[in-house]
């Protein structure tokens, strides 16, 4: 970008050129963890990190965006998203450098280079979260943003990802996140047990999703809604509105029996038609929304 804030006037329009393979390469695991940077695409990701970019930048933290490269007709159609580039290297490209550049196939106009955004779990717990969605062992990249996302909307405080999760920087997890992996804290890496007992020490129940738990959560929701209501002699297993940390399993498997064995209750989302179950992302939103309205005390969303 030149000083008056727009891109540069020559566009990048060779695919084979050594610059646009070098952000190729981040598509691939080995150069994110080399160069600790990822790829967003689309307006809706890259707006949101650059609008993370900006407000960090501004309070005198880290860059989160490094470059951007866009089409003419990108910026033309949506030009607040060259304003908010503003202070990173936006560069204008071909339609043919972004699909070299990009993950998918048909690719919608802009690409950035981000930093990668992960923090430390003693971060997280040290800002006393009320909601953390875990992912243990997820694997799909798809199903990781999802969840991610459906986090995101539900309030949560963080994500975590457990030892032998998904890459959540893949540029489908980051695709399917729609953007809400810039809005949240996300760790990555952690032993679920030391999770677990972190949590304990500061207060945080523990519920492992499972669809053969004894605890219904419909009835854990009707239980926090009659306390709402004023009725504190109502028992229950667990107090739904105080601060949680979910377990959400793998795809395939669910959660391991020493996984379930750590969590104070296994939950399980009732199903009242014919299937047989619900997928990972359809589980986590129902029991992160559950968690959320019942802390919340209101419906969730209604900003």
């Amino acid at each position: 970008m030149n000083e008056t804030g727009r891109p540069q006037d020559f566009s990048m329009t060779n695919p084979r050129a050594d610059r646009v393979r070098d952000v190729a390469k981040l598509a691939g695991r080995p150069a994110r963890l080399k160069r600790g940077r990822f790829l967003a695409e689309g307006p809706q990701a890259v707006r949101e990190a650059l609008s993370l970019h900006r407000d960090r930048t501004a309070a005198g933290g880290a860059a989160v965006v490094h470059e951007v490269f866009a089409s003419e007709a990108c910026l033309e159609r949506l030009p607040e998203l060259a304003d908010l580039a503003q202070g990173t290297q936006l560069r204008l490209a071909s339609d043919e450098v972004l699909a070299a550049m990009a993950d998918t196939v048909n690719p919608q106009g802009i690409v950035a280079v981000c930093s990668f955004l992960d923090v430390s779990l003693e971060s997280v717990l040290d800002a006393s979260p009320r909601l953390i969605a875990v992912m243990c062992q997820v694997r799909d990249p798809g199903n990781a943003g999802t969840v991610l996302r459906a986090a995101d909307a539900a309030g949560a405080d963080a994500v975590v990802l457990t030892e032998s999760s998904v890459d959540i920087y893949n540029p489908k997890a980051v695709r399917s996140t729609a953007g809400s992996l810039f809005h949240l804290p996300v760790v990555l890496g952690v032993e679920v047990e030391e999770l677990v007992a972190r949590c304990r020490e500061l207060g945080i129940g523990v519920l492992a999703a499972d669809g053969y738990g004894t605890v219904n959560l419909d009835k854990l929701q009707d239980e926090n809604a009659a306390r709402r209501l004023g009725n504190d002699t109502v028992a229950s297993e667990y107090a739904l509105e105080g601060p949680t940390a979910w377990l959400f399993g793998n795809e395939a498997q669910g959660l391991s029996d020493a996984e379930l064995a750590l969590a104070d209750h296994r939950v399980a989302v009732p199903v009242y038609g014919a299937a047989e179950s619900l997928n990972l992302g359809t589980a986590a939103t129902v029991c992160l929304y559950a968690s959320a309205r019942s802390q919340q005390g209101v419906r969730v969303g209604n900003a």
